[in-house]
């Protein structure tokens, strides 16, 4: 198979919403009037991003998914996205499962792939995608504010739960095991609840490298520290979301510890962190609502510099040891 049979095969579709797509030059995209454009690329290699087994319907899910979540994070709607893609060998049956999980996702958010790029080597995805927002509706990571409050969308801790399952460092039933390894390959971009947080946010991030980490990033961006409650976000993790998410509670023998970590630094999660106005909190919860995905109060703004950490009893912890994934530290 050739690479342009492997591109009209797999990849070249209609257009509905850019002037132009894929087999030509450049796409052509154009936003609605007044719109501003957001932009955003990720990149998942072989061996550091996934294992080299997983499922090719759920790499495509993730290597879109993931491209979504930055979107979701800034409030913008998505329009379409770009592929470049490296590959082994041409391998039919792969590139059939990869680009329907790739193109289910993208149909389900009304995002259209217009264009791209193939190439043979090591397994590598690289996409970019495009959305747009309103001038000055974009949430960004400079906003937070003093007396701001802390929110988390969804769950956190299922992905780290799952990796750390998968190289052999925790034990888990199949059942969870499998619930956990669905967040870990097929995550939610919360690409609804960024546009309804529109107005209502200060700032928002999505969570990929770890809820410290990223939440980190605001705190820089916007000059301010936060106090985080360790024990909300514990109740996030993945013991509590793998039961629920399986309809059931499994007898997991997890230390208290290792839920910190999954909790705090696991990554992977690509849930939203924002912040609001500690008197929006009714707002917060309907905009979490209208887009159908539950969110937690887990901390504040303060004016303090840094990141402070406390238990339920309001005593300190050290926040050292719960670093985020960086790719060269």
């Amino acid at each position: 198979m050739g690479e342009f049979d492997l591109i009209r095969q797999f990849f070249q579709r209609p257009v509905r919403r850019a002037a132009l797509g894929v087999g030509d030059d450049c796409a052509l995209l154009a936003p609605a009037p007044g719109m501003q454009l957001a932009v955003s690329s990720d990149m998942l290699v072989d061996g550091r991003h996934f294992f080299a087994d997983v499922d090719p319907a759920a790499l495509g899910h993730k290597a879109l998914a993931v491209n979504l979540s930055d979107l979701a994070a800034c409030g913008a709607r998505p329009l379409a996205f770009t592929l470049a893609l490296a590959l082994p060998r041409a391998d039919p049956a792969w590139l059939q499962a990869f680009a329907g999980g790739l193109l289910a996702l993208a149909d389900a958010h009304g995002c259209e792939l217009v264009g791209g790029d193939t190439t043979a080597g090591p397994l590598n995805i690289c996409i970019t995608v495009f959305g747009e927002v309103p001038p000055g509706r974009a949430l960004l990571r400079s906003g937070a504010q003093v007396g701001d409050e802390v929110w988390v969308s969804g769950t956190l801790g299922d992905a780290r739960l799952a990796l750390e399952a998968l190289r052999g460092r925790a034990r888990l039933p199949a059942a969870a095991l499998a619930a956990a390894r669905q967040r870990l390959e097929r995550p939610t971009p919360r690409v609804a609840l960024g546009q309804a947080l529109q107005g209502v946010a200060t700032s928002a991030i999505d969570v990929s490298d770890g809820l410290l980490g990223d939440l980190g990033h605001i705190l820089a961006a916007s000059r301010v520290g936060a106090r985080l409650d360790v024990s909300a976000a514990i109740e996030l993790i993945a013991i509590c979301a793998v039961g629920s998410s399986a309809g059931g509670h499994f007898d997991l023998e997890i230390d208290l510890e290792t839920r910190r970590q999954c909790a705090l630094a696991g990554g992977d999660d690509y849930e939203l962190a924002f912040t609001a106005p500690a008197g929006q909190a009714a707002e917060v919860l309907a905009a979490a609502r209208q887009a159908g995905t539950p969110v937690t109060r887990i901390g504040r703004i303060e004016a303090e510099p840094g990141l402070r950490l406390v238990d339920g009893a309001g005593q300190a912890l050290p926040v050292r040891p719960y670093a985020s994934f960086d790719h060269f530290a």
